[in-house]
């Protein structure tokens, strides 16, 4: 690889190999967040279809929640709001595991994926590529096995582990090189994101403060926001204490050990903006997003209080991509290259010249 790029260097101008490195890198900042989506999306189904067996009838939350954690609700009220069946399992699951109109639902996730990955199969460890192309066949063959509540269990789990694989693979394989670094703060970024969408959702479907004599559930559905997760157990290890709702709030927000708390997550962002060319920007707006959480007195808001909390840091979050997105990726429409909705440029900035690595490519 290292001698291609040095090949390539001889025969193309320098802003022209730059601008071919920098859509490597894109790729697999795409593929990392497509792949940790896919992976929280099959992970939110399966908790809630738990969590509607352990409460009551009448006061369970329903399944549309999740499509608003998704962050899709206006596609979905497209496809569905005229029908009366709107908000039933049968429809969210389908919408948020098959739906390929919705760039949220695994199917999507895990095309877009593979198709990242496809542009990348030079720098990603072979094990891996072959993992994932093959899961994606498996995957949209048994895709009605998500919607069967008797086989659901099963195919997401095969999901998660699956991808989680994925993940190892290229943690425990790749080179630490930018490319490396590229793919982390994608996964990070869209952790915390998704925690950020999960808390925020599953907070406002809580019980009321006027039900007493539902009081014993609520930590059920506090039990619930941290499966979706994954973070049950470390709460419990972490906190030593019962599930209640300020400290689940304090582990997922601040946690500095849990990986899939917002506050580790940024750590992790800053410590891999720290090896990148022309960071300074980026490590501004992550600063203010860290500080933000820091400072947010999480012990004293009530709901529409850390709605609104939830709303600003999620504009932090897209601040960052914005920056990331604005320094460091070429245009999306010469990529070829299906990214997410959210994604965007950053105009106006003004950096020095400077390259990203790849073993031993040289520095432009």
């Amino acid at each position: 690889m290292a001698l291609a790029f040095a090949q390539l260097r001889l025969l193309v101008p320098a802003t022209t190999l730059f601008t071919m490195l920098a859509r490597v890198v894109e790729n697999v900042y795409w593929l990392s967040r497509y792949l940790e989506r896919a992976e929280n999306t099959a992970r939110i189904i399966g908790v809630n279809t738990n969590l509607l067996l352990d409460l009551p009838g009448g006061i369970a939350p329903g399944w549309l929640p999740l499509v608003d954690i998704s962050g899709n609700r206006a596609e979905y009220d497209k496809q569905f709001g005229g029908k009366a069946t709107r908000g039933e399992e049968r429809d969210v699951v389908t919408f948020l595991v098959a739906d390929k109109s919705n760039p949220g639902s695994i199917c999507s996730s895990m095309h877009s994926a593979r198709e990242n990955a496809r542009t990348l199969r030079e720098i990603l460890p072979t094990e891996a590529w072959e993992l994932l192309n093959e899961f994606f066949t498996e995957c949209m063959k048994d895709v009605s096995g998500a919607i069967n509540k008797r086989t659901r269990f099963e195919f997401l789990k095969r999901i998660v582990v699956t991808l989680q694989t994925i993940a190892g693979m290229l943690d425990g394989t790749m080179n630490r090189n930018d490319a490396y670094t590229f793919s982390v703060l994608g996964r990070n970024l869209e952790r915390a994101d998704m925690t950020s969408r999960i808390v925020d959702v599953r907070s406002a479907q809580l019980l009321p403060a006027e039900t007493p004599e539902l009081r014993p559930f609520e930590s059920v559905q506090w039990m619930s926001v941290l499966k979706s997760l994954s973070g049950y157990q470390m709460y419990r290890l972490r906190m030593r204490t019962r599930v209640k709702r300020t400290d689940v709030l304090q582990f997922l927000m601040r946690d500095d050990q849990f990986p899939r708390s917002c506050q580790f997550c940024l750590m992790q962002l800053e410590r891999s903006l720290n090896e990148l060319p022309r960071s300074d920007v980026v490590l501004e707006v992550l600063a203010a997003a860290a500080r933000f959480i820091e400072r947010a007195p999480l012990a004293t808001l009530d709901q529409p209080g850390l709605h609104e909390l939830i709303d600003n840091f999620q504009l932090h979050i897209e601040n960052v991509h914005n920056m990331i997105a604005g320094i460091y990726f070429p245009s999306s429409d010469a990529s070829g290259v299906r990214r997410m909705p959210s994604q965007s440029r950053s105009q106006g900035q003004t950096q020095r010249q400077s390259s990203l690595s790849f073993g031993e490519v040289a520095k432009l």
